[in-house]
């Protein structure tokens, strides 16, 4: 694979696979006529344009090869017994995330499968095509009750990748079949592609999502970010996502104190403007090999500030650069916590970001006729 500013020119093996680059229509290219790439109609694959929110105006991410290796696990379902997360059951179509967030809690789970949490995390991606069947299997168990099941929970399940391969798409479509509610987290447009599955099972109060927004500051997302949609692309998701029914959270995470900390009253404007019916925030979070990851990425990208984040960061962890305890790894301790969670409640308050959040009907799953475990009539 060759990787091109914010997204991927994929090599397929047949004209029925359609790639996408992130060149958009407008953008064009200097010195040229033509504004746009669409493969000639006798090529054996194609192209088509992916606008992920950046131009040839921001700066480019270093050019780095993604392998893809099967993930054969027996099971889609991960569980957690953490007092401190509202769901215990999860799917994660891929391990490892291409968008490269510096700060993603995900990377250190890379390090159990031999690789680094590092560059390898972004590059080495496990994906599973035998989830949807898997997933199938799960709610065909005998006596299965419908409960909460996040998709995206620990690495996104619409990053680049997922344009081509589309298991995520074809999981959603397993959710509707069944009927079974699905809540879904991303900081990628690409989940717009999946309004024709989500929005009709919003109307049926069978899906609700959230969309994570750090920063409204370009530059600063490029650096942390770096192959997630820009900031103002993730706006636009939630506009859409809000009109078409799906009731959508903003999720501010993570909150960088001395960093993106002084964004929160405009950020939380911004997602009211676009429709989020509520927000919510975690506090950066460092633990294992992360820690060293950002210290690296601060002396890199922002060395005035290293020294100040790092120091209001224990100021709010009990003197250390991480504490892993219940209730408040997500929130922090003291007073600068305390200042935080103060803004953030009154910003929500301000901003109309109040309503409550969506319950979803798991009254409405049922095994359709012809799976598994119920054969057709004909």
């Amino acid at each position: 694979m060759t990787e091109r500013p914010g997204g991927f020119a994929l090599n397929a093996p047949n004209a029925s696979t359609r790639t996408r680059t992130s060149t958009a229509p407008e953008a064009g290219v200097r010195g040229r006529g033509a504004r746009s790439n669409a493969s000639g109609r006798y090529e054996s694959f194609a192209r088509e344009a992916f606008d992920d929110g950046w131009t040839d105006q921001d700066a480019e991410p270093v050019r780095l090869t993604t392998t893809l290796l099967k993930d054969s696990s027996r099971s889609i379902i991960a569980t957690n017994n953490s007092p401190d997360i509202s769901f215990d059951q999860s799917i994660n179509p891929y391990r490892g995330c291409e968008h490269g967030c510096i700060y993603c809690y995900a990377r250190p789970s890379h390090a159990y499968w031999g690789y680094s949490p590092g560059l390898d995390f972004e590059s080495v991606i496990m994906a599973k095509p035998d989830g949807p069947a898997l997933l199938e299997a799960h709610f065909n168990r005998p006596g299965y009750k419908p409960a909460p099941l996040v998709i995206g929970a620990n690495t996104d399940a619409w990053q680049p990748v997922e344009r081509r391969l589309e298991h995520t798409r074809n999981l959603l479509k397993v959710f509707a079949r069944y009927r079974h509610p699905v809540i879904f987290i991303t900081k990628s447009a690409l989940v717009l592609r999946d309004l024709d599955i989500l929005g009709p099972m919003a109307a049926d109060n069978l899906a609700k999502g959230a969309i994570s927004i750090t920063t409204l500051d370009r530059k600063l997302a490029r650096q942390m970010e770096p192959r997630a949609a820009a900031p103002h692309r993730r706006l636009e998701t939630v506009r859409t996502l809000s009109q078409a029914g799906i009731p959508t959270t903003v999720m501010m995470a993570p909150i960088i104190p001395g960093l993106t900390d002084s964004e929160i009253e405009c950020l939380l404007a911004e997602a009211a403007n676009a429709g989020a019916a509520n927000a919510a925030y975690v506090l950066l979070r460092l633990p294992l090999e992360i820690r060293d990851l950002f210290r690296e990425w601060l002396a890199t990208h922002r060395p005035d500030a290293a020294r100040r984040v790092l120091s209001l960061m224990r100021q709010m962890r009990g003197g250390k650069d991480y504490d892993p305890s219940w209730g408040t790894r997500g929130r922090g301790q003291g007073p600068l916590a305390d200042l935080i969670a103060r803004r953030f409640r009154q910003a929500i308050k301000r901003h109309g970001l109040t309503a409550p959040r969506a319950e979803l009907d798991y009254s409405r799953f049922e095994r359709p006729l012809g799976h598994a475990g119920q054969p057709s009539l004909f």
